[in-house]
């Protein structure tokens, strides 16, 4: 059995693999990226890039929780094979950047304006004597002080999940501390360090700051007033190999764009044609001053 060297690519140790994998046999389990990391005198992200790659070239099979296999032969595999490898790939190393978020953070502040940027209230706005009363009657509640459960509370995530449809509930909900987070967390679950992104243009900076301090690479895909465009993104999904696509599909940010219901089948059909995730962010639904009531979660139509 044959290493490669300090000066080992990408490239070197896919080839290596491959040799690997054609000497154990289909199904067989390769070594661990632990083993490989030392070994081969790589990096633990080498190591998932090669694995995602091959895995998509149909070599190498990545099953979470019991390791990776050298894949049958593609004329004995059926006809759409299960594809974990970007969940090897979405634990990977990560360069961390947050630079893009100084704006969300502290907007600037004009002497005769209010900036509207983080959805805050004004302190002028904002109704004092309501909200120190409440306080005050909240803290007298026997379990304001107790520990509060990590993935929320179950009435808030209850009721989070009727807004959603009848086919979610409590267990499908996650609270975070924010929109930022929810995005970071999302973002940095499902898509891996280097990777593409699919997002509708123009869209929303906050998303694009998040992906970005995530080491992720934002890909534009064309709107109208209808919304993202189902060709081009097909066409995005195709190029470019991306695992998810981040939209907005009722008042979109920053053109208050709805989705046309009629092309809500083809999004979520250049999706699921493309095995990926699609993250939708419906942060003002409820907003709309035209649409009564608003429009249905692009999750309501997704079986």
């Amino acid at each position: 059995m044959s290493f490669i060297n300090n000066d080992s690519s990408i490239e070197q140790l896919k080839k290596w693999l491959r040799a690997e994998a054609a000497r154990l046999g289909p199904g067989q389990r390769l070594p661990s990226t632990r083993w490989l990391v030392q070994t081969q005198h790589v990096s633990p992200l080498t190591v998932s890039r090669a694995l995602a790659e091959l895995g998509q070239e149909g070599v190498l099979v990545s099953r979470p929780g019991a390791g990776t296999f050298a894949a049958q032969p593609r004329r004995e595999r059926p006809a759409n094979p299960a594809d974990y490898s970007w969940q090897t790939v979405a634990l990977a190393e990560r360069a961390i950047d947050t630079g893009g978020m100084s704006l969300l953070a502290d907007p600037p502040h004009a002497e005769d304006g209010i900036s509207l940027a983080t959805g805050y209230l004004h302190s002028s706005l904002m109704p004092l004597a309501a909200l120190r009363s409440a306080l005050a009657r909240a803290s007298r509640l026997p379990d304001t002080w107790e520990r509060p459960p990590a993935a929320g509370l179950h009435g808030l995530r209850s009721w989070f999940a009727q807004q959603a449809g009848a086919s979610a509930d409590a267990q499908d909900v996650l609270i975070t501390s924010g929109g930022q987070a929810a995005l970071s967390a999302a973002f940095r679950a499902l898509v891996p360090a280097g990777a593409p992104l699919l997002v509708e243009s123009p869209t929303y900076p906050g998303a694009l700051a998040a992906a970005r301090a995530a080491g992720i690479r934002p890909v534009p895909v064309p709107t109208d007033r209808d919304g993202v465009l189902p060709g081009h993104l097909a066409e995005a999904f195709a190029r470019t190999g991306a695992q998810a696509l981040y939209c907005q599909p009722a008042t979109h940010n920053p053109t208050g764009t709805v989705l046309a219901l009629s092309r809500r089948p083809a999004v979520l059909g250049a999706a699921a044609a493309a095995g990926a995730f699609v993250i939708e962010d419906d942060f003002a639904r409820w907003l709309s001053h035209h649409q009564r009531p608003p429009a249905p979660l692009l999750a309501a139509d997704d079986d």
